[in-house]
């Protein structure tokens, strides 16, 4: 297959899952900054968004290394990009190492992006079907695989462990690989029935000319939208700052949202009240609050919801 060149649809693909990626983080800053309830970029809706676009950059990695590398491996544009990801990983790890320690990124997207390229570069040659299959499995297996082994620090980046470990971006090989592996296959087929022939003779207008130049640039973009972000949250901080909320009332705005949504018919104003007591009454709101997670605490909490859900659905 010859050389194909830059294929707007997939550099406009990527620009949108950017610009996803960014308005998601948009939130999470707000959040950071109290502007809305604490937890809501993790529930509902906004956690179903996160996880489709971690996936869709993780197709467009897959079919990337179809189009770039799937007659032969061109290892030297290959090596230069993987340092490049390696080296902005690194860089991601150590700054929020310091920043924020008690939920620093030590296997993220980029991470993620980075080992799953080295993989991916075995199943560029194999049938799509088996690809698949093998997507397949590597998605399904944190639903029906654990080990308590996967659960040291050393391991966290393999995704088996029991009790997920906290991070402000965790994206392990088990399940999230799959999404690449996925891709691989459906780059193999889109080759193999030459759509992408097809694909690179359809040219975006002068309108798409901003998602093209993200599209193309999306490393830089990637690193530098969470900054500019945060720094204009700062700054319009500092004239109009977020009002004040206590623990406790982010924990009630953000049960009952979640209460709300599960379609439980129980009362949620008085389920969450019943199950801030509860924790209140066990010494666990400190734990709670700070975002502690072991499986003691998880089973007390799920034997406070129990009681809670009895007392207030009667």
């Amino acid at each position: 297959m010859a050389r194909l060149g830059r294929i707007d649809a997939i550099d406009l693909a990527r620009a949108v899952a950017l610009i996803a990626m960014a308005v998601y983080h948009f939130t999470w800053d707000l959040e950071f900054f109290g502007y809305v309830e604490p937890g809501l970029s993790q529930q509902g809706g906004w956690k179903i968004f996160a996880r489709a676009i971690a996936s869709s950059f993780l197709v467009l990695v897959g079919i990337s290394l179809v189009l770039a590398h799937g007659e032969r491996i061109r290892w030297a544009g290959f090596g230069r990009r993987l340092a490049q990801i390696v080296a902005a990983a690194a860089a991601i790890t150590i700054a929020t190492r310091f920043a924020i320690p008690e939920r620093f990124i030590f296997f993220g997207i980029l991470h993620q992006i980075a080992l799953a390229s080295v993989i991916g570069l075995a199943f560029l040659r194999l049938p799509a079907w088996l690809t698949l299959a093998v997507a397949v499995f590597v998605i399904a297996a944190p639903h029906v695989v654990s080990a308590t082994i996967f659960g040291h620090p050393a391991l966290w980046w393999v995704g088996l462990a029991p009790v997920s470990p906290l991070s402000n971006d965790y994206v392990p090989v088990f399940p999230w690989t799959g999404a690449m592996l996925a891709g691989i296959a459906g780059g193999r087929l889109m080759r193999d029935h030459g759509l992408f022939s097809r694909l690179a003779q359809v040219k975006a207008g002068a309108w798409a000319t901003p998602l093209r130049f993200i599209g193309r640039h999306s490393l830089a973009f990637y690193l530098l939208h969470q900054p500019l972000l945060i720094g204009a949250l700062w700054l319009y901080a500092l004239v109009l700052p977020a009002t004040p909320q206590t623990p406790e009332a982010g924990f009630m705005r953000g049960c009952q949202r979640q209460c709300e949504t599960s379609g439980a018919g129980i009362d949620c104003a008085l389920y969450c009240a019943c199950v801030l007591d509860a924790i209140d009454e066990a010494g666990r709101l400190d734990d709670v609050f700070s975002g502690v997670s072991d499986d003691a605490l998880k089973d007390e909490l799920s034997v406070i919801a129990g009681q809670c859900s009895r007392v207030t659905g009667e």
